[in-house]
């Protein structure tokens, strides 16, 4: 049986907002699509391309930009580098032109509601979240692909494995918890360790360090530039943004220029619990307020829960003296190794297995770093994670107007606070004694995934969805 590899880059990415299944994915798909087209030669002989979106893609699809992300990814833009300004403009400028330039350089003739199809009653078996792109040939004939967004920014092709990376010999193979924690006791290697093992089979030492801290870097950003920003949420929803009033109110009168004084003028403000407390709701309320704005934020697995580790993060850092370089690339590689166990064993795909594959998977991840960083075994650490999805078990994914707005912005809040509160819980305990183990919870969270109603499966079709009363504009 062949195992999957995922590194830490799989598990964070950088992409635009506001969801990593039916954004970031999407505009993957569109990009391989063109790749397939380019390396069949066909791309200038397109004269019409048509969209299919299926299931979960279609029924929150509008609301998550589903549509904006793919005609993005056909237009050649790509997620890391594309200006996220210009979207608005873009966007604007192919509907207004009926014209779409694909790969930036062929134009057709594009009419965006015929040519883009919601199908809200059909679902493909292998993923609820599935798009199809045909592109009509002028020789007649057509070539047509269907991808399926699994979660996380993941993409897979019909009848491709879920993985196209090149295999490589890594050192310490992980499918399960009970692998990690052996490697750990029979190396004694922390988890961070064991896992920058792992990706030196892929790339130097020095490479994977200045990856991670480039992720870092764009967590750090948003966070920054989400406690900056005010006004209300795109959508029509009419949600107002509410980090930088609090940073605002939090910070009272402390000066500061950039991230850097602002990190220390929070510090400044003391050790108070409900201080502490409401700066971890801040950091969190910021990253998700920019992703939910079309905003540049990094995976953490997914774009919904995208808040939580760098909420976690930002607390290690402004709080438990954890700005250094190594400090940070501890972190972050510690949490990747635990998402990494979920999406193997489970899920990280709302519209799997709803929101406990987010920000349950979140929780866990930030739980888990956090814990080794504070000092704690190999054993606390996975401790730590369990007791953070123990306690997101069966968490619905039912965004209102098929928006990443609510409840998914305060569900990171919930998010950061619990998977503190699991690290402090597994520090202070002796894992010896756990009744529940890691793979235990992980398996748990997979039959959960699969006995729930598909209604509370991100498709806004139960829950807050249809209880709360909200009339949204025609997108």
């Amino acid at each position: 049986m062949e195992r999957e590899q995922i590194s830490v880059f799989d598990i964070f990415k950088i992409g635009v907002g506001p969801s990593s299944s039916h954004t970031l994915g999407p505009w993957r798909a569109a990009q391989q699509f063109i790749d397939v087209l380019l390396k069949n030669n066909v791309l200038e002989q397109v004269e019409q391309v048509k969209i299919l979106l299926y299931g979960s893609l279609a029924k929150t699809g509008k609301g998550h930009g589903t549509d904006i992300a793919i005609l993005l990814g056909l237009s050649g833009a790509d997620p890391v580098t594309f200006d996220v300004n210009s979207i608005d403009s873009t966007i604007l400028g192919i509907k207004h032109r009926q014209q779409l330039s694909l790969h930036g350089t062929h134009k057709v003739l594009f009419h965006f509601d015929d040519d883009m199809i919601f199908l809200f009653q059909e679902s493909l078996p292998f993923h609820p979240n599935a798009v199809t792109f045909q592109a009509f040939l002028n020789t007649g004939k057509a070539v047509s692909e269907t991808y399926y967004s699994i979660g996380g920014g993941f993409v897979v092709k019909e009848g491709e494995n879920a993985s196209d990376k090149q295999s490589v010999d890594l050192p310490f193979p992980i499918e399960k918890a009970a692998d990690l924690l052996h490697w750990c006791l029979s190396t004694g290697l922390k988890v961070s360790e064991v896992v920058l093992e792992n990706e030196s089979a892929w790339r130097k030492e020095e490479e994977t360090e200045l990856g991670i801290l480039r992720h870092f870097h764009v967590m750090k950003d948003c966070t920054f530039r989400g406690c900056h920003t005010t006004g209300f949420l795109p959508g029509g929803l009419n949600v107002g943004r509410r980090a930088a009033a609090l940073n605002k109110r939090l910070i009272g009168d402390q000066p500061y220029s950039d991230y850097n004084s602002w990190i220390m003028a929070i510090r400044n403000g003391g050790q108070n619990f409900n201080y502490i407390l409401d700066w971890v709701s801040c950091f969190a309320l910021a990253v998700n307020e920019e992703n939910a704005s079309f905003g540049r934020v990094v995976t953490a697995p997914t774009n919904g829960a995208a808040g939580v580790i760098p909420a976690v993060l930002q607390y290690y850092i402004a709080f438990c003296d954890g700005y250094s370089d190594q400090k940070i690339i501890q972190f972050i590689a510690c949490a990747s190794e635990i998402g990494s166990i979920f999406k193997k064993g489970a899920t990280i795909s709302a519209a799997m297995g709803g929101c406990q594959a987010e920000i349950g998977v979140s929780s866990a991840m930030a739980a888990a770093a956090l814990t080794e960083c504070m000092g704690g075994s190999q054993r606390q650490v996975l401790m730590a994670a369990e007791i953070a999805m123990e306690h997101h078990l069966g968490l619905t994914c039912d965004p209102i107007g098929g928006l990443v707005q609510v409840p998914c912005i305060e569900r990171n809040t919930m998010g950061a606070i619990k998977a503190i509160t699991a690290s402090q819980l597994a520090l202070q305990s002796n894992p010896d004694k756990a009744k529940v183990s890691l793979d235990a919870v992980v398996n748990t969270m997979w039959e959960t995934a699969l006995d729930m109603n598909s209604k509370y499966k991100e498709t806004s079709d139960g829950g807050l969805a249809t209880n709360i009363p909200i009339s949204l504009p025609e997108c």
